[in-house]
């Protein structure tokens, strides 16, 4: 009798977990003014989207900068190849960088911009490229920034501000800024939120958003 419920308690955990998580996601996603009929859609996006990395620049076969099999999809699996391909993760990069640029009509531009240069600045000092790893950053430092900004620069708007700038700071300046070296001493195959949804890129916009205060039209 223990056992069979202790295994109900290990199969329901991983489902209370998926539930909470998606709560945090979804007041994330209402604070930011996305319609709650929409709410549920967009997370199941993000969901199946971070099992798809899309190839944007390789170094394979003498061609530098070329694209590898343009369109061609990896899911999951690394693909076995002689080079380094880079690849943009759906759900934990190219989603939340949409979303910003969506948001970027309800945030000020000027605050917005000042917000970003400074969790772009955050995560590029914090940002560490480790052999066999890839990049590490503290999780809770550029949502914590990111949302301390905007709280600063935009109450009114904090949460756009927040996301925007979590999102896009931690892009810029873990990722992208660190990607020479990552390549270097990386292995072949290299995803941008690759970690899926719990890659720092999407959950410091969700962690950023859900610490401010909602939108304000």
């Amino acid at each position: 009798m223990d056992s069979l419920i202790w295994l109900l308690l290990a199969l329901s955990l991983p489902i209370l977990l998926l539930f909470l998580f998606y709560k945090v996601v979804s007041i994330s996603f209402v604070k930011l003014g996305i319609p709650r009929s929409l709410v549920f859609l967009l997370f199941l996006c993000i969901l199946v989207g971070s099992l798809i990395n899309i190839p944007v620049w390789c170094s394979q076969d003498g061609e530098l900068g070329g694209l590898y099999r343009w369109g061609h999809c990896f899911f999951f699996d690394t693909p076995d190849v002689e080079g380094t391909i880079v690849a943009v993760n759906v759900g934990g990069a190219l989603i939340p960088l949409l979303l910003s640029f969506y948001l970027l009509r309800k945030a000020p531009l000027l605050r917005t911009g000042l917000a970003l240069a400074v969790v772009t600045g955050v995560a590029y000092s914090l940002a560490r490229v480790e052999p066999g790893v890839g990049i590490t950053l503290p999780a809770f430092v550029p949502p914590l920034v990111s949302a301390g900004v905007a709280l600063i620069l935009a109450w009114r708007r904090a949460a756009p501000v927040a996301y925007i700038s979590g999102t896009m700071g931690t892009l810029i300046g873990a990722d992208l800024l660190n990607l020479g070296e990552l390549i270097q001493v990386d292995s072949a195959f290299l995803s941008i939120g690759g970690a899926g949804v719990f890659d720092g890129i999407f959950l410091t916009g969700i962690i950023a958003a859900f610490l401010s205060p909602g939108y304000r039209s």
